[in-house]
């Protein structure tokens, strides 16, 4: 069930932990009966649990990444493969020829460290390849959106959890955390970061955002007007992501609903 930012907020006391979360939800659905309810399943569920289990591995492959490099430092202090390397088949062949020559428990340990990483990169780049294939028959809208690519698609498609329960793009806005407010009240005119929503969704929306400047000119474009009126880098980057969240909602509409809306462009 999706509950009202502003329900919680006058029911929740100043801390934080999850049977007070649960007891504000509580309470908060039981004063609005008649809030939208949140729906994941069919092929949505079915990309969640996809990019869920991914990353799941990605965080043991970096875990296992930074045994190996401690493990490396004290064979060969010299040696230290460069940031993101350790993905790569190549670099993990090249480390394996290096450990041929040591014969310690170390060295044993970091060559499982290799065949682990391997393992782990694997089923990663298998997973990848079916969630983009899935992607792409369930969002081929969302994947339009400059920057989008298919593991942010798949975020934004899973943690939705069906967009048509947002009653519009200033809710999905507020929800995603790309809705500035006011960061205090003597002075209307700044806005802060809304730390109290879903930070996964504000997270992919950020990577599309952040992508966007580098590779899209109207999203450099307008980055640079924002900065010449008077804002931040900060600031411009959050109506940049305030303006995307509209794009991703009206995207992940038309992906739901074909033939009701237009694509977005």
């Amino acid at each position: 069930m999706s509950v009202p930012r502003s329900g919680r907020s006058r029911c929740k006391p100043h801390r934080k932990s999850d049977p007070i979360d649960a007891l504000s939800v509580a309470r908060a659905a039981l004063r609005e009966p008649d809030l939208p309810v949140a729906r994941l399943d069919g092929p949505s569920r079915e990309v969640r649990l996809l990019v869920d289990y991914r990353e799941s591995l990605v965080k043991d492959r970096t875990a296992a990444q930074n045994r190996l490099r401690w493990r490396l430092h004290e064979l060969e202090p010299g040696y230290d493969p460069p940031a993101g390397s350790l993905n790569r088949y190549k670099t993990l062949d090249a480390i394996d020829q290096l450990l041929t020559t040591h014969t310690s428990i170390v060295a044993e340990l970091a060559r499982r460290e290799v065949a682990r990483i391997r393992e782990l990169t694997r089923e990663a780049n298998q997973l990848e390849t079916d969630i983009t294939e899935r992607v792409t028959d369930l969002a081929p809208t969302l994947l339009e959106i400059p920057g989008c690519g298919a593991l942010s698609a798949a975020k934004l498609i899973g943690e939705a959890a069906d967009i048509s329960r947002f009653k519009s793009r200033d809710a999905y806005a507020m929800w995603a955390g790309v809705a500035p407010i006011p960061a205090w009240s003597a002075n209307p005119n700044r806005f802060r970061l809304n730390r109290g929503t879903n930070r996964q969704t504000n997270a992919a929306i950020h990577r599309i955002a952040i992508t966007q400047i580098r590779i899209h000119p109207d999203a450099e474009a307008f980055i640079k007007r924002r900065l010449a009126t008077g804002s931040t880098k900060r600031e411009a980057l959050r109506l940049l992501k305030r303006r995307l969240a509209n794009v991703v909602y009206r995207s992940l509409l038309a992906d739901t609903q074909p033939a009701a809306l237009p694509r977005a462009a």
